[in-house]
């Protein structure tokens, strides 16, 4: 088994904190997405679609997409669960996760793709106008989250999920994407404090 990663993307540092929280090791190899390596035909033969992370099992069946692969170890080990734990905590997280991944992370992550210089190569054409759509629409769901997170620890409830290690990493890539969130979020700004504080985060 092996994992694609990247230390500076934020898909794959969500498989790290992902399997950081279920104590999972798996042997590691680096993309360096500067220097377009996921763009060479070796890698390109393992996912055509030139993006990271992927999981090479050792069947050779290969797995991408960042919540895929957890879903897989979560399967694997159930615990802790980072999925829910009985059919509605399973559903409030798979909608928590879809709302932070759709309304949040890829707000954030269109801002940086189209702004960042070190983008140019890998988004043509970078879209000005792209980034000043997103970057108020990210704000916009940061403010949701605050209201939300006046009533409980976590986004789907009292437990650390999946969907907290989506919001956490967009709200991280924030600043190179540079979206700043207002000072006055302070249920946003706690659960972000708190969560940073897991050794998980540091994955």
């Amino acid at each position: 088994m092996k994992l694609y990663d990247s230390p500076v993307a934020p898909n794959p540092r969500r498989v790290r904190i992902f399997l950081a929280e279920k104590g999972i090791a798996v042997p590691t190899e680096t993309v360096d997405l500067a220097r377009l390596e996921q763009k060479d035909p070796g890698f390109a033969a393992i996912n055509p679609l030139q993006r990271i992370p992927v999981l090479v099992l050792d069947s050779g069946e290969i797995l991408s997409e960042s919540v895929a692969i957890c879903r897989y170890f979560e399967e694997l080990q159930p615990e802790p669960p980072l999925f829910g734990r009985d059919p509605l905590e399973k559903a409030r997280v798979e909608m928590w996760q879809r709302r932070a991944e759709l309304e949040f992370f890829f707000p954030i992550a269109l801002a940086f793709r189209h702004s960042h210089p070190a983008m140019v190569e890998m988004e043509k054409p970078q879209i000005p106008q792209l980034v000043e759509l997103n970057r108020p629409r990210a704000i916009a769901f940061a403010r949701f989250l605050d209201s939300e997170l006046a009533n409980r620890p976590f986004l789907a409830g009292d437990a650390f999920s999946i969907a907290d290690i989506t919001a956490l990493v967009a709200a991280d890539f924030a600043r190179p994407a540079r979206v700043a969130f207002p000072d006055e979020l302070t249920h946003f700004a706690r659960w972000r404090a708190e969560v940073s504080a897991r050794p998980s985060a540091k994955a």
